[in-house]
């Protein structure tokens, strides 16, 4: 149904096997900084408008892979997906982000929620099956959804929050409920993964946005139990290929050490880890397990002139050091990606600049 894959560099490097050079894509890498997705977007009237529609979100998936050479396309769509199907109703202002209709903060609203029929999110999927058709092959799709924390966050506060107030405030008076909440969000997180691959997703991202608010302690009860919850129910492989799974927790370095038991095959990070040390940590060494690393560049790097971005892109390329080279075995690899969502602000060329200096300085470190 699909053509054969040209380009698995991203795929290999999940999987912790040798590549040629270090794979490269970017969170929200189709998005407000290109003047074309700006203009579909215009077309579509909306966010949702673009969202929804499958010829529009084909098209401003594959907008930035015409500009650049990046080694991975990501499904456009929004992490909100889910609970708008649980009918909580989703609307995104412009310039002020998403608002839901209805909120969750007492037993009333928690008793309504149940895991979506998958049906009302078959825009999602038809999106997924379309782009793969489009890229015809060139890089992999990375399909994804919000963690069952991050969408409870926006579940609760019923927006996005400074504060994070309502959504631990129920945490902490009604753990109970908090939990319920969760495990049904974890279900259907689980569900919505399951049924991109089958759409023809070829790895899966966890984004747990909002896990670094969360006291230690509270983190692994509220966030990362809930992660495991969907990873254990995950397909490992469709249509003969492994499917890799993705986890990336901003603010989250502090737990690297207890999301290496996490059953997935990358651990993303943001700007404020040292490479090295979550190498040491998770990393592992050639013919043994560990986690790939994707991350971290500040995406504020990207405003400096071109020549410090390039800096900046060897600087965390040198960070986690010469990736393993052996491929009659797996290693320590890194995909390079910046540590959060790429500004709406971000000059394109920059972008251009940044993906020529990992691939081509990511290919002097592998000399020997």
């Amino acid at each position: 149904m699909f053509a054969p894959l040209q380009n698995d560099t991203f795929l290999r490097a999940c999987l912790r096997q040798a590549t040629d050079h270090t794979p490269v894509w970017l969170m929200r890498q189709a998005g407000r900084y290109l003047p074309e997705y700006c203009a579909t977007r215009a077309k579509a009237g909306s966010f949702m408008g673009l969202a929804t529609n499958t010829d529009f979100a084909t098209e401003v998936t594959l907008q930035p892979l015409e500009r650049y050479p990046l080694d991975a396309a990501i499904l456009f769509s929004d992490i909100l997906t889910v609970p708008d199907a649980m009918g909580l109703g989703l609307s995104f202002a412009q310039g002020e982000g998403p608002k839901f209709a209805k909120n969750v903060r007492n037993e009333a609203a928690v008793n309504e929620l149940a895991v979506p029929d998958m049906a009302k999110l078959r825009y999602v999927f038809d999106a997924v099956t379309s782009i793969r058709k489009a890229l015809n092959g060139r890089v992999p799709l990375i399909g994804f959804s919000g963690s069952p924390w991050t969408l409870a966050c926006y579940m609760v506060e019923g927006a996005g929050s400074d504060d994070y107030r309502q959504v631990k405030s129920l945490m902490y008076s009604r753990p109970d409920l908090m939990h319920r909440i969760l495990e049904i969000n974890a279900d259907a997180v689980a569900l919505y993964l399951n049924t991109q691959i089958e759409a023809g997703a070829q790895a899966v991202m966890i984004f747990d946005s909002w896990g670094g608010v969360l006291a230690d302690g509270m983190f692994q009860q509220f966030s990362m139990a809930y992660t495991k919850r969907v990873l254990a129910q995950l397909k490992r492989s469709h249509d003969g290929a492994v499917i890799p799974r993705l986890v990336f927790t901003k603010g989250g370095g502090l737990w690297l050490p207890e999301m290496a038991d996490l059953d997935c095959d990358v651990l993303g990070v943001d700007w404020t880890v040292n490479l090295a040390k979550a190498r040491a940590q998770v990393g592992g060494a050639v013919g043994g397990p560990g986690k790939a690393l994707q991350g971290n560049l500040d995406p504020n790097a990207l405003f400096a002139p071109a020549d410090a971005i390039a800096t900046e892109a060897r600087r965390v390329l040198d960070a986690f050091g010469k990736p393993h080279t052996d491929k009659t075995t797996t290693g320590p690899t890194q995909i390079f990606n910046l540590g959060h969502g790429i500004s709406q602000f971000t000059p394109p060329e920059s972008v251009g600049v940044l993906v020529e200096a990992v691939h081509s300085h990511s290919r002097a470190l592998r000399k020997p």
